[in-house]
C-alpha cells in the first residue's frame, strides 16, 4: 500500500516570487459523508499553467471544480473545513456573487460541448446572457474571441453556419472561444484533449502556452507528456491528498516523493 495514506504532508517547494492567484489552504471537501480531499494546500500562480495528475479518482477534477464552484451543482458537496481564495477573497463566503465568480473563472469542458447553433451564436452566447445588444460589440467580441481561440482565420466566412459543421478539434477550440469573450482571468480546463486526435491536440496545446500569456490556466490531464509540454507547475494528486506540487522539469525528472516517482515513471495506474 502506497504510503500517502500515511503522510499528509505534501512535498511543495518554496514559494515562488510570481503572485499567486488561487491559493488553498488545508481544504477538505466531502460528497454527502464521502471525505475526497484532504487537507489540500496549494498556491496556483498567476499567467501560468498548472496541471493536475494522478490516477482516476484522485480528486484532481473535484479540486478544480472547486475553483469556480462548479461542485455546488452535485448535492450534498461541500468543502468542510479549510479555505479557498480567489485574489485573496474567499469565494465560499455565502455573499459571493457565483454568477460572477464564474464569469471570472471560465471553464472548458473534457467533451466538447458547442450549441446546436451557429458558430457566431455560440461565442456570442454568454455576451448574450449578459444583457449585451450591440451588434458592433458583440461582433467585435466574436472576432477578438475566435483569433484568442486561434480559430479565426478557419471560420470568418461561415460564421453564420452551424457549430456542428466543425471537426472535434475545431469544436472544442470554439468551447474555448465561448469561454473568452466573457474575459475571464482565470481559465479551468478538464481534461480538454481527451477525445481530440495528435493533430487537433497539438493545436489546443500550442493554444494553451499562448493563452497562459495573458490567462491563469489550470488543466487537468492524465497524459503526463501532455503535462510535460505546457504546464510551468505540476501537482500530483493520489487517494484524494496532494502528495507534491513543484515546477514541472522537478516533478517528471527529479520528483520528491517515491509515490510521485512511481506514477510518472509508470509504475503506478
Amino acid at each position: 500500500m502506497s504510503s500517502a495514506t500515511a503522510d499528509p504532508a505534501p512535498t511543495v517547494s518554496a514559494r515562488s516570487v510570481v503572485e499567486t492567484q488561487i491559493r488553498f489552504d488545508r481544504v477538505d471537501f466531502c460528497y454527502g459523508t464521502k471525505k475526497v480531499l484532504h487537507e489540500v494546500t496549494l498556491d496556483i500562480p498567476k499567467q501560468k499553467v498548472t496541471a493536475f495528475i494522478g490516477p482516476s479518482g484522485c480528486g484532481k477534477s473535484t479540486v478544480l471544480r472547486c475553483v469556480n464552484r462548479m461542485n455546488d451543482l452535485v448535492p450534498g458537496a461541500r468543502i468542510t473545513s479549510g479555505l479557498l481564495t480567489v485574489d485573496g477573497i474567499d469565494i465560499n463566503l455565502p455573499t459571493q456573487d457565483i454568477t460572477e465568480l464564474r464569469r471570472r473563472v471560465g471553464m472548458v469542458f473534457q467533451k466538447s460541448n458547442p450549441f446546436a447553433d451557429s458558430i457566431y451564436q455560440n461565442v456570442s452566447y454568454g455576451l448574450r446572457v449578459a444583457g449585451v445588444k450591440s451588434r458592433a460589440v458583440l461582433d467585435e467580441a466574436v472576432e477578438r474571441s475566435l483569433r484568442g481561440a486561434a480559430l479565426w482565420d478557419e471560420v470568418k466566412d461561415r460564421l453564420h453556419t452551424s457549430a456542428f459543421g466543425l471537426s472535434g478539434g475545431q469544436q472544442q477550440r470554439l468551447c474555448i472561444a465561448r469561454t473568452l469573450a466573457i474575459r475571464p482571468e482565470i481559465i479551468l480546463m478538464d481534461e480538454p484533449c481527451s477525445a481530440l486526435d495528435p493533430i487537433a491536440t497539438a493545436k489546443v496545446e500550442e493554444l494553451i502556452v499562448q493563452l497562459s500569456q495573458e490567462f491563469t490556466i489550470v488543466i487537468v490531464t492524465h497524459n503526463m507528456e501532455q503535462a510535460r509540454r505546457v504546464a510551468d507547475r505540476t501537482a500530483f494528486f493520489y487517494l484524494g491528498k496532494l502528495i507534491e506540487y513543484d515546477d514541472t522539469m522537478k516533478i517528471f525528472s527529479n520528483p520528491g516523493k517515491l509515490e510521485t516517482e512511481r506514477y510518472v515513471s509508470g509504475g503506478m495506474s
